[in-house]
């Protein structure tokens, strides 16, 4: 009898395991069943909502560009470039083949055109334009990209070119591509050129263009506003796609769909179900003040820490945000020179000793070496002050 209950426990255990795992895979297939590989993530706080093999190197084909883009949008927010800037095609840049915008040899056309063409119709030659534009050379840029790359913490990546063309050795992964679409999301003004449904070039000329956009969501489904869509025979169906609802503004991407059209089904579910289920909850601002810091031997005695990025806290829907702590931390002996944006400090949210977000703090402006004459001024202002 008592061998018979075990028997019956057992089975009942196993099943119950079973179950478990069928419904895991029932989940894992609602979401991204037709792909090689998937994430979502909440844009502020990076948490990652689903995953699917996201840390697999596959292939990203056309969403190389959010990183072409990022360092784009960096070099305009340093001054190195402005949107209103000339970009002059080169040979090379022109011979691109692929999604293009047909320049010609010694064709001009502002950083603004080129980010459109880059962000709607996925242009490979503005993509090497720009290139040389900010590094001098495609090749020096691809170095860039990897650098940045680094400078983010991503393992998984490596770039051999700036547009995703078919060539050895060039890849991603789900992952990487959601941290770097992150990152890209901070310059609030890439959505203005990405979540455009339609726009033209060289307007008022007899060689005027349509653009439309290769990511038809920003136009199905509603708060879509990017990012980036990829197609190769290698690569199949990719898409690395943003939506924003209330506070809330998620990151979806998808490796290797069968279909565009499943791509995007794909991506919806995973948008749906983010909405659906979490909700955001604002802290501070991306650019607020949070500490005044001390800086040694610098043309500034201190420097403001503000937010590099929007603070803000993940919930399940419904969920209160009482009982919320905040945690300060700013790197140690602080020295001069200090890039603008440079990280400078952290700035933690907690709830009962359980870390809901981490956000860095970063300087407000740049700030120089002190001369050998700033210097002697300063100590001497604390000589006679102290006597």
């Amino acid at each position: 009898m008592k061998s018979f209950v075990r028997n019956i426990i057992c089975l009942v255990m196993i099943f119950t395991l079973f179950s478990q795992t069928v419904l895991a895979e029932e989940k894992h297939a609602e979401l991204s069943d037709d792909s090689k590989s998937a994430i979502l993530i909440e844009k502020d706080t990076g948490a990652i909502l689903y995953d699917k093999n996201s840390h697999e190197k596959l292939p990203p084909a056309s969403m190389t560009k959010i990183m072409t883009l990022l360092l784009i949008m960096e070099a305009i927010d340093s001054g190195k470039l402005t949107m209103e800037d000339k970009v002059r095609t080169s040979e090379y840049a022109a011979s691109m083949g692929g999604s293009q915008i047909f320049l010609e040899p010694g064709e001009e056309m502002k950083v603004k055109e080129m980010l459109l063409a880059i962000s709607l119709a996925s242009a490979n030659d503005a993509s090497v334009a720009m290139a040389e534009k900010i590094a001098g050379s495609e090749e020096a840029f691809v170095d860039m990209m990897n650098k940045r790359v680094k400078s983010l913490g991503l393992k998984n990546t490596k770039f051999n070119n700036t547009t995703g063309l078919p060539v050895e050795d060039h890849y991603s992964t789900a992952y990487d591509m959601a941290m770097m679409a992150k990152e890209l999301l901070k310059y609030e003004d890439i959505t203005d050129f990405t979540k455009q449904y339609e726009s033209y070039l060289r307007e008022n000329t007899d060689k005027k263009f349509w653009l439309v956009n290769t990511n038809k969501l920003v136009k199905f489904y509603p708060g879509v506003d990017g990012l980036k869509t990829g197609f190769t025979g290698e690569a199949k169906y990719c898409l690395t796609a943003t939506a924003k609802k209330d506070d809330m503004r998620v990151v979806a991407v998808v490796f290797g769909a069968t279909t565009s059209k499943s791509r995007n089904a794909q991506v919806t579910k995973m948008l749906d179900y983010a909405f659906a289920q979490y909700a955001t909850h604002s802290i501070h601002k991306k650019g607020k003040v949070i500490e005044k810091v001390k800086v040694s031997k610098g043309n500034h005695k201190e420097i403001n820490a503000i937010t590099g990025d929007q603070v803000s806290v993940l919930t399940k829907k419904g969920d209160k945000t009482d009982g919320l702590k905040t945690e300060i931390k700013i790197n140690k002996q602080l020295n001069a020179p200090i890039k603008k944006g440079e990280q400078i400090g952290t700035i933690i949210i907690k709830k009962e000793d359980k870390e809901l977000s981490k956000t860095p703090l970063v300087a407000e402006k740049d700030v120089k070496k002190a001369t050998w004459w700033e210097l002697y001024k300063r100590a001497f202002g604390l000589f006679t002050q102290s006597r």
